[in-house]
């Protein structure tokens, strides 16, 4: 397993909130200090807009810019580094596409298709473009592994389907769908349909080659791999995106504008309107590197080992009050265990932990047809990530033990302020 006790020197929280047990990396990861510092560096250094500027701290800040997207593309194996579009989350470029691409190739009586597994990020934006288009909504459901049905998909892909969009890992089960294969079952029914990846979970776990995976885009966050908040990367076909049109208009994105026409840039300019997060653009080139200098395949092996022998410990320790929503099988899952205890409520449980510095999400994780699927109204959701160890472990089952000493005496209170928005994503 990793070095845990070096790899928490290098992210500050830990020093700050030294009671901290941080299991909620799914929603969104810690930041190291090598991160923290670029994003200083930019704001007390260089501290200025990018690509008009001709001044020199202008300059600076857009060849620092520049070399995040040509160190994005390398990481993410892309060809062309105009193929990587910054926006603001993996939401923003999915509703990108739904709003340029699928506005435009979705008509009455086709059809879109995604999964039962999808966040609402994957799920809101076609389910809207097809009550918009007169379009049919076609929803995949899983197996016992907690994958995509790929008979059912082979059978659901017809002439008529336009898009697919799937999860590559559920945000909640921590399955993992077998991508390439989808692909090719889906090409061969159909050479023209679109194939999205929503890769929010899978780009801070385990080594992402576009290419290889053969779908026309790929969407995942900064936030969740170390970077800062503020940015999304979506990954595609250079001949696709240059058929789509913009999906804001502003500064940045133009070449030229007169009264009687305007004429867009070109990539990855185009889709990149107004003024972007400057700072933390040029920061998650640092999240990069040190995801790099770990190196992806060893962060999947540790958080593959942590799960095992967390869902070996809970089980053992608690039996059937313990029920992992999905697979029990950690050789079928990444780090993440959403799970129901007895038939507390998953608030409850996460208030209680939290009491304790265990952070752990509540609720339906932004996924409710899932959970309505499985049904259940709530469920909470325990993450790793590289800075987790089997300590953090140990502290959530006694931390669980207090949660059942608690609240089967019926004294709970929540001590939630009721100005927060319910737990969900």
């Amino acid at each position: 397993m990793l070095n845990t006790t070096k790899i928490k020197s290098d992210f500050p929280i830990f020093k700050n909130q030294l009671n901290l047990t941080y299991l909620d990396s799914t929603a969104t990861s810690l930041k190291p200090q090598s991160v923290i510092d670029k994003l200083n560096e930019y704001y007390t250094q260089y501290s200025s807009n990018i690509f008009r500027g001709l001044y020199p701290i202008s300059q600076k800040a857009t060849e620092e810019h520049e070399a995040t997207r040509e160190i994005v593309t390398k990481f993410i194996g892309a060809k062309h580094p105009e193929e990587v579009i910054f926006t603001k989350n993996t939401s923003e470029s999915l509703n990108l596409l739904m709003y340029t691409l699928g506005d435009k190739i979705v008509q009455k009586d086709d059809n879109v298709i995604i999964s039962i597994a999808e966040h609402h990020s994957n799920f809101v934006p076609w389910q809207m473009l097809c009550l918009k288009k007169e379009a049919e909504f076609r929803v995949l459901g899983i197996n016992k592994e907690g994958t995509v049905k790929l008979d059912e998909l082979e059978q659901q892909v017809d002439s008529r389907t336009k898009i697919i969009a799937l999860t590559y890992i559920s945000n909640v089960l921590g399955t993992v769908n077998p991508i390439e294969k989808i692909v090719k079952i889906a090409k061969k029914k159909n050479p023209n349909v679109i194939i999205i990846i929503d890769a929010a979970q899978a780009a801070p776990h385990l080594k992402l080659e576009v290419r290889k995976l053969g779908a026309d885009f790929v969407a995942f966050s900064s936030h969740k791999m170390l970077g800062p908040t503020g940015v999304g990367i979506l990954w595609g076909k250079k001949e696709l995106f240059e058929e789509m049109p913009p999906f804001m208009f502003g500064g940045e994105m133009i070449e030229k504008v007169s009264v009687e026409k305007t004429t867009f840039d070109k990539l990855p300019h185009k889709f990149e309107a107004g003024t972007p997060a400057i700072g933390e653009i040029i920061a998650l080139k640092e999240a990069v590197k040190y995801l790099e200098k770990i190196g992806l395949k060893n962060i999947e092996k540790h958080e593959k080992e942590l799960t095992n022998y967390a869902l070996e410990r809970l089980n053992n320790e608690f039996g059937n009050d313990f029920q992992v929503i999905g697979p029990n099988d950690y050789k079928l899952k990444t780090g993440i265990i959403a799970f129901v205890f007895k038939d507390y409520h998953p608030h409850d449980i996460a208030d209680i932990l939290g009491n304790q510095g265990i952070c752990i999400r509540a609720g339906h994780h932004c996924a409710a047809p899932l959970h309505e699927k499985a049904n259940i109204s709530a469920s909470s959701r325990m993450s790793f990530y590289l800075y987790n160890n089997q300590e953090d472990v140990e502290k959530i089952i006694n931390g669980l033990k207090k949660v059942d000493q608690i609240l089967k005496m019926g004294f709970h209170e929540r001590s939630t302020n009721s100005k927060f928005k319910q737990p969900c994503c």
